[in-house]
């Protein structure tokens, strides 16, 4: 699954403490905590809804954008965390009630990091674990399950922020952070779409849309063109 339950909230730093801590020169900038971006009182709704989450676990709870990853609490003492990767697209969605950021999860990406992970399990340190039988059995038995669950390669997560106003902090927080994630060169999608990435059209097929910042994009909700217009996140 691209959401994966958690029972705490990893540490984590604000952008002063990380600054502070890179310019002492650390011994090693990989046991850095990651950088919150934003943090926000939220409920949140999946659709379809996620196995061991139910509905009053998403009804109130705290939002961390950290740029590791996604992260919600829930009052109830569950929580989940999604990796950046796996949010194929994010958006504002004002037309509905309450207004929103509505995200896409793809699970097909998450479930083959799953077994390619899994499938490096059975050997540690260049041996083969000899538990390794008793591992593919439960493989299999799990790949049973799975089958019997509904097949779906998309999942749709709502947050709902307690303030409105806080749309556009959130969504300002997930791009940077989704930009920091980017899709790894020479990736299947862009394997399969690069001939079809290009194509000749006389001039003058297309109407160049133009519009003010309050204009909505569609009726999801308004998607942030920084990277047409070349522009870049400065994280620090």
């Amino acid at each position: 699954m691209a959401a994966t339950l958690i029972g705490a909230v990893p540490k984590f730093v604000s952008p002063e403490e990380h600054r502070n801590i890179v310019g002492s020169t650390p011994a090693s900038f990989n046991d850095i905590p990651p950088v919150l971006r934003h943090e926000e009182p939220v409920s949140v709704t999946f659709e379809p809804s996620l196995d061991g989450f139910n509905e009053d676990d998403g009804k109130e709870g705290v939002l961390y954008v950290l740029e590791s990853v996604l992260i919600f609490m829930s009052k109830t003492g569950k929580g989940f965390q999604i990796e950046y990767p796996s949010i194929t697209l994010h958006a504002v969605s004002r037309g509905d009630t309450p207004p929103s950021i509505y995200c896409q999860l793809d699970e097909s990406s998450a479930k083959a990091m799953k077994m390619l992970i899994d499938s490096e399990q059975p050997k540690a340190n260049g041996h083969v674990d000899e538990n390794a039988g008793s591992d593919d059995q439960e493989a299999e038995d799990e790949a049973e399950e799975d089958e019997e669950e509904e097949d779906m390669d998309m999942r749709v997560l709502n947050i709902i922020p307690s303030r409105v106003d806080s749309l556009d902090s959130i969504f300002e927080a997930l791009s940077l952070c989704a930009a920091l994630h980017p899709d790894p060169p020479g990736s299947d999608d862009e394997e399969e779409g690069l001939d079809d990435a290009f194509v000749d059209v006389p001039d003058g097929t297309f109407e160049q849309l133009t519009g003010t910042e309050d204009e909505e994009l569609s009726e999801v909700g308004r998607v942030r063109g920084d990277f047409i217009n070349n522009n870049r996140y400065a994280p620090y």
